[in-house]
């Protein structure tokens, strides 16, 4: 009996998974917090994980 294969993982080959960033504008606030803003992966969109290969026709 052959052993079925696990499917390689979807994690995006640009960011590798690490799909967004906190950077840091630097200085503070009135408040005192940091001021930030939200980098996203521009080849995932953010979601850390490539799309599913859809595969076109069949093979004979």
């Amino acid at each position: 009996m052959t052993h079925r294969t696990t499917p390689p993982p979807r994690i995006c080959p640009d960011c590798e998974g690490h799909a967004s960033a906190a950077i840091t504008l630097g200085g503070r606030d009135t408040r005192g917090h940091l001021r930030t803003i939200t980098a996203y992966c521009p080849a995932c969109h953010g979601t850390g994980t490539r799309p599913l290969r859809t595969r076109e026709g069949a093979r004979a």
